[in-house]
């Protein structure tokens, strides 16, 4: 029996998130997600008189093309790509697999090399076009989640087709706030980290780009970060999981990263060039559905009362100078149950345990 919600989300990613017009080309891109919603996105598109396009591949196609990647091969692959994408007005991503670790045997070389010649085609995708990514539910994330399937599936529904646009008027109000903004400071257990976000635009993230969505981010000003952060939600990165990330900072830079036994496997990252050990975002997430990590960062970033510093390249929206091939956000939740926190803006209390203390702002508590 078809799920309703399918069309409903096929409609507001298609309607709201990249609002497509007539006549605009849409690529769907499918990775190990079912046909069932590529079916229902072209159906949509072409109700908006768009076209639509659609790519499908998997995780384990993927890992096999960067266990033997040349040069030579990615060339001709990021050639392609570009080419594909050039032609696009809008992209929209479906994400899903089995293996969330499908990748982490892939030599580091290999996805140094891959991305490297992708980074073109994410660069035009993210800078020239409409643009929606998510993942689909399965049995994996449910188990991720610590959900039954049936569960985890009512869960993403009920996030992916959140209200966002309701929501809007006080996500312009954070933004407003971190604009004023010039020092912040961020303590918890662990933690006592200190960055400008002096001159730097903060962007509103309600249901455009990322589902589920939620969130404001800026950068720090580059050689502003001083001081320790301790992440207590786990995290995934080129296939690898890590649990209790440190890092340490002067003037900008990751002087010390630790991760217990994951310790060398998170410096081989963070030394991938020299942009990786500076910082690229700084976000607050407030999305009141979502409360528990599940080492998948589309969800993780936006959880209630979490914020995260992400080393590695800026976006060119909030533009901190940082280049560099990786960007990973790592995510500290401050709600009580997680050890609590502030945060401060120009030394006063901004949000305490993961709630914001202005008026203006409860509407994003959860």
């Amino acid at each position: 029996m078809h799920d309703a919600r399918v069309n409903d989300l096929a409609k507001q990613l298609v309607r709201y998130s990249t609002n497509i017009k007539k006549g605009e080309k849409v690529l769907i891109d499918l990775y190990g997600a079912p046909e069932e919603i590529g079916i229902a996105l072209i159906r949509e598109i072409r109700a908006r008189k768009g076209l639509p396009f659609i790519r499908n591949h998997s995780g384990r196609l993927t890992r096999e093309m960067l266990m033997g990647a040349t040069e030579d091969q990615y060339e001709i692959v990021s050639k392609h790509l570009l080419a594909e994408m050039q032609d696009m007005d809008a992209y929209i991503a479906i994400r899903s697999g089995d293996n969330i670790c499908e990748t982490s045997d892939v030599p580091a070389k290999n996805m140094k090399l891959a991305m490297q010649h992708l980074r073109p085609v994410i660069s035009h995708r993210v800078k020239q076009t409409k643009w929606c990514v998510l993942r689909w539910p399965n049995a994996a994330m449910a188990q991720q989640a610590g959900m039954s399937t049936e569960a985890f599936e009512d869960f993403y529904f009920r996030v992916c087709l959140l209200d966002y646009k309701g929501m809007l008027p006080q996500m312009r109000a954070l933004k407003r706030a971190m604009d004023k903004a010039n020092d912040v400071r961020i303590v918890g257990p662990g933690t006592d980290l200190s960055f400008s976000i002096k001159g730097i635009p903060s962007i509103v993230c309600g249901g455009n780009y990322n589902i589920p969505d939620g969130e404001v981010f800026t950068a720090p000003v580059r050689d502003s970060v001083n001081g320790t952060i301790a992440h207590n939600a786990p995290t995934i990165y080129q296939g690898t999981a890590f649990d209790n990330i440190t890092l340490t900072f002067e003037n900008g830079k990751i002087i010390k990263a630790d991760a217990g036994a994951k310790t060398k496997e998170l410096n081989k990252i963070l030394n991938a060039d020299e942009g990786a050990r500076y910082i690229g975002e700084f976000a607050i997430g407030f999305n009141p559905e979502v409360k528990e990590p599940m080492r998948d960062i589309l969800f993780d970033e936006k959880i209630a009362g979490s914020f995260h510093f992400t080393p590695g390249e800026a976006y060119e929206e909030a533009d901190n100078g940082n280049r560099s091939q990786i960007h990973w956000d790592m995510v500290t939740i401050q709600r009580p149950d997680w050890g609590g926190g502030e945060i401060y803006f120009d030394g006063k209390l901004f949000r305490k345990d993961g709630q914001f203390l202005a008026k203006n702002l409860q509407g994003l508590n959860w």
